[in-house]
């Protein structure tokens, strides 16, 4: 299930942003939460687990039609294509008339789940 970020949940949010490769420095994670903060077309979401327990993050842009994924981590233990696809579908779910897209850095991972999709629906 995906919560928006709130500042409670800092400490959190930071571990799972420090698992991305390009924000491995706290001063560039802590920018990166300013960068959430700053307004609403940016958001944070923390998700939580069949067991109640905060697993991944997820950074969107929200567009006019369109949610760009920006960043997405999970934690080790739950790092696999069906968790990161459950997160995917909700945030689908949470924008039903927006298209989810991908960055450089995730539009792989979009892709493969775009391909998950239509394989559901044939």
């Amino acid at each position: 299930m995906l919560f928006k970020y709130k500042n409670d949940y800092e400490k959190i949010a930071m571990g799972f942003l420090s698992f991305i490769p390009d924000l491995k420095e706290v001063s560039h994670v802590q920018s990166e939460l300013a960068f959430y903060n700053k307004d609403d077309q940016h958001v944070l979401y923390l998700w939580q687990n069949d067991e109640g327990d905060f697993s991944g993050i997820v950074g969107v842009e929200i567009g006019t039609d369109f949610i760009l994924v920006r960043h997405m981590s999970l934690s080790p233990a739950e790092r696999t294509d069906i968790n990161l696809f459950r997160i995917l579908n909700e945030l689908a779910a949470l924008y039903p008339d927006n298209r989810v897209m991908g960055s450089l850095d995730t539009a792989p991972l979009i892709a493969k789940w775009e391909q998950q999709q239509t394989k559901e629906m044939d």
